[in-house]
């Protein structure tokens, strides 16, 4: 009996109630049930961190949710692939990728932004940021990354035609050009390619450019009102008037309630001096569109050339109230206002008109002839100076007159 008074007697074997003494080895038994207890309470915990990596999608997952086309819950992987590894630069192109394809642009581009960041020599990723910012409509921005992409590889046409496109879109023409027209001639069917290629080559004033294109679209299209309105932008800009006469009126034949087709064709009779001509096809313009600011502004000028000036100042006061940058006007208000002596009101036209554009050699004339008769005639020798250095230096073409701008993208149809 000492030796079991010297042992721990408080743990019954089983938990039960017989009363029986317990031995030093239930004693350690006691002691592990405690550290097993402990353990299964921590188990739990652990299966959830297990349970939790387990379940974390892999690459390989969301490449299959994407061949999937469930697109939403691929973005969704990649994304939790990005989030354990930041430093993966092609998880961030993929995601991009990704992105793309649900038309999310802007953070497609912030994720492709992000891989190049981590890895800028990663393959195609510079073409896809492109991309992306070319359906945004950020033409600058598509085109540096665009230019990287062609650097990368010379030979990829998708990126050069692209880079040709985004120049188009900020108006770069002549920069346009350099790229649209070998892509052009790679992909002869794409006439849509060839239009953007002859708009940009009329735009930088390459007639001869513009000219070939248009005529390999007639070629294609011989009934399209607009081919023949363009082909005889591009012939009225290499000097051939007649020529463009006669494209116009083919093209008013074959649409005559196409706008500016009238105007284009007044313009052109206006400026081989076939006056009777001009105003009729002006009339014909403003028939249908009473607001035509440009054909108001040609007619009025029409009168004041034929000594109506009277009937002039209310033509170009009503294109004034459409549109108040049109130059023609200022020019011949302020030769009306001297005719009138309204010395202060001419000067105020014709600096205006100089101000539009100062290229053209006429204002500068007439500026010129009103300095010498208010006695200011050092202002006046400067003027006539002017004069003599523009002459035939300056151009004066239908490009421009029918529209300000050419027509825009649509972003949305690249690829």
């Amino acid at each position: 009996m000492d030796t079991l008074a010297s042992c721990e007697v408080d743990v019954k074997v089983g938990g039960d109630d017989s009363g029986e003494i317990a031995t030093p080895w239930v004693s350690g038994m006691k002691k592990r049930k405690s550290e097993l207890v402990l353990v299964a309470l921590l188990l739990p915990a652990l299966f959830s961190v297990w349970a939790a990596v387990a379940q974390a999608p892999s690459p390989a997952d969301a490449i299959a949710l994407e061949q999937q086309g469930k697109l939403p819950e691929a973005a969704q992987a990649w994304k939790a692939v990005t989030a354990r590894n930041p430093n993966d630069a092609a998880a961030f192109a993929s995601l991009g990728v990704v992105l793309s394809k649900q038309q999310k642009y802007p953070e497609a581009a912030s994720a492709y932004r992000k891989a190049l960041g981590l890895n800028p020599k990663l393959p195609g990723v510079e073409l896809n940021l492109g991309l992306a910012e070319f359906k945004q409509g950020h033409f600058p921005a598509a085109a540096a990354a665009l230019r990287a992409a062609l650097a990368s590889d010379p030979a990829n046409n998708q990126a050069r035609t692209l880079l040709g496109l985004s120049y188009y879109g900020q108006q770069k023409f002549p920069e346009a050009i350099k790229y649209l027209e070998p892509a052009a001639t790679s992909d002869p069917a794409n006439t849509e390619l060839h239009r953007l290629l002859a708009q940009s080559c009329l735009w930088a004033k390459e007639y001869s450019c513009a000219l070939e294109e248009f005529r390999q679209l007639l070629q294609q299209d011989p009934d399209s009102a607009a081919a023949h309105v363009l082909m005889g932008e591009a012939l009225d800009g290499l000097g051939r008037t007649s020529e463009a006469i006669t494209e116009f009126e083919a093209a008013a034949k074959i649409s005559p309630t196409e706008p500016n087709v009238h105007f284009g064709l007044g313009y052109l009779h206006w400026k081989s001096q076939q006056y009777d001509d001009a105003r009729q096809e002006f009339e014909r313009e403003l028939a249908l569109d009473s607001n035509h600011a440009q054909a108001l502004a040609y007619l009025g000028d029409i009168e004041w050339k034929t000594n109506h000036p009277d009937a002039a100042l209310a033509l170009f006061k009503r294109s004034t109230s459409v549109q108040q940058n049109l130059r023609i006007v200022y020019v011949d208000l302020g030769a009306i206002y001297m005719q009138q002596k309204n010395y202060k009101e001419a000067q105020a036209a014709l600096l205006r008109a100089v101000a539009l554009d100062s290229a053209l050699p006429d204002a500068h004339y007439q500026l010129g002839r009103l300095y010498q008769a208010i006695g200011k005639p050092a202002d006046a020798e400067k003027e006539l100076h002017k004069v003599q250095e523009l002459h035939k230096i300056a151009e004066d073409s239908l490009v421009g007159k029918i529209s300000s701008s050419p027509p825009a993208l649509n972003p949305s149809e690249a690829r």
